[in-house]
Order: C-alpha cells, then structure tokens, then sequence
C-alpha cells in the first residue's frame, strides 16, 4: 500500500513550509503556526437529500 499524498501547501496561510505532526493526518505550518488535519470523506458527488412527503 502507497503512502497518503502531503498537502502542497497550507489551507491557512498558502504557504508551503509544512511539517507532518505524530498523529494521523495531521500538519503543522511554520509560517502562520497553525495545525490541521486532513481526512478523506469518500469518493462520488454527494447525493441530495430527499425531503420527507408529509
């Protein structure tokens, strides 16, 4: 199995002085010292949400 792919840059600031964190996903940016986590929340376009027929 592939390792996750990094971030390219920081959601944040926009810049790419970036450092993996121990947990899971997580990123620190030296630049505006900020932490974040990345998560995969699956694959396809979301489906709508059907309204009740009351």
């Amino acid at each position: 199995m592939s390792e996750r792919a990094a971030p390219f840059y920081c959601p944040y600031c926009g810049d790419e002085n970036l450092v993996p964190l121990e947990a899971e996903g997580t990123w620190s940016c030296r630049d505006c010292v900020r932490s974040f986590r990345l998560s995969f929340l699956g694959v396809g376009a979301p489906q709508p949400v059907k309204e009740d027929p009351r």
